[in-house]
């Protein structure tokens, strides 16, 4: 072979490789989680100062254009349905890529589960995988998430799993994911104005400890060294929910592990009367996640105390953040609307009819 065919051989290769990139990225089923991850990606370099990992109470529950706008913290979240824990350190890489964030909020909720219940549904880690740009980092993940070595193909090159939505190609907010890279106007906070009431449970006087599962435990103590290691300050939350003894029991032996490394557990749970929860009116499903009225009570709180208790900016009035404010707006007249429509339901006991997940 001659320099010129070996430099064809390699052009070719590339641009192959970049195509079915691009393709990929375009067809990778539409919605919310992809919404979230292509608006991160677009967010300017070095412009976000606080992200949240974790599984679905993140993104319901604390609002990112609240936070801007009542706060001045610009964050984002990083979420999705029912995320394994061991994805956390790769995720928290990624973010690493494009912003230098001041502090990293982890999402609790799902250390205390089965990974074999997990790992059932592959689309608890294509969540993850199916969501990242092609990367190393998106290789490591993958390596780390499926163990059976003959099945990662599939998730290396997942244009496997979304051929067959080639004719989502012509829609014009699928062709804008070409980079995979695309403005949300709402920054990954997804509101809700389903009502499903439930009433709390107060496990505030267990003192009791019981291990989480073997392999979450791994995940918790990687995470923790990775932190350590690169010297990344964090906060590990738990979001307000209907509160089960077994489970306090496990966040118990949790914070013990996450204070040993110099971390805070904020248990939400803990402050129900500060947060102002009604467990009649302020969840979309019976206890397992916050409707629009439960969103901007956590997010008040969670605002309040991380102002108080760390050191971020307040961007407001900085330049480049312009559709902050355009996003905080937006924010405001879709509470309101969710507000009547919240009301209306429970007037009328116009319950939400799903199922609760973790």
């Amino acid at each position: 072979m001659t320099w010129k065919q070996a430099v064809r051989s390699v052009l070719f290769i590339v641009i192959f490789l970049y195509l079915l990139m691009t393709v990929t990225y375009i067809i990778r089923t539409n919605g919310d989680v992809k919404d979230r991850f292509t608006g991160f990606y677009a967010e300017p370099e070095n412009t976000i100062d606080m992200v949240m990992i974790g599984s679905s109470p993140v993104y319901p529950y604390y609002a990112a254009p609240m936070l801007w706008g009542e706060y001045g913290i610009a964050s984002y979240p990083i979420s999705t349905n029912l995320q394994r824990p061991v994805a956390a350190p790769y995720l928290a890489e990624e973010v690493r890529k494009t912003q230098e964030p001041r502090l990293y909020v982890f999402e609790m909720r799902m250390y205390t589960a089965r990974d074999t219940d997990l790992t059932n549904n592959m689309a608890y880690t294509r969540g993850v995988t199916d969501n990242m740009k092609y990367s190393w980092n998106r290789i490591r993940t993958v390596n780390a998430m499926v163990d059976d070595v003959s099945e990662r193909y599939t998730y290396y090159f997942d244009i496997f799993k979304y051929h067959s939505n080639w004719k989502t190609m012509v829609l014009p907010e699928q062709i804008a994911c070409f980079r995979y890279e695309k403005p949300d106007s709402r920054k990954g906070y997804v509101m809700t104005d389903e009502v499903g009431p439930c009433e709390a449970v107060d496990t505030s006087s267990i003192t009791e400890k019981e291990p989480i599962p073997e392999f979450q435990e791994k995940c918790l103590y990687d995470l923790l060294d990775y932190l350590k290691e690169e010297e990344l300050p964090a906060l590990f939350i738990l979001s307000p929910t209907v509160m089960e003894e077994e489970k306090q029991r496990m966040y118990n032996y949790m914070e013990d592990i996450i204070g040993s490394y110099g971390y805070e557990f904020l248990n939400l749970n803990d402050y129900y009367e500060e947060i102002g929860m009604d467990f009649a009116t302020d969840f979309s499903d019976y206890g397992g996640h916050a409707n629009a009225l439960g969103a901007e009570k956590c997010t008040a709180f969670l605002g309040r105390y991380i102002m108080e208790n760390y050191e971020l900016p307040d961007r407001r009035g900085s330049e480049g953040y312009e559709d902050w404010d355009a996003s905080y707006e937006q924010w405001r007249k879709e509470l309101e609307v969710a507000r009547g429509v919240i009301a209306r339901r429970i007037a009328e006991g116009d319950f939400a009819e799903i199922m609760k997940e973790e």
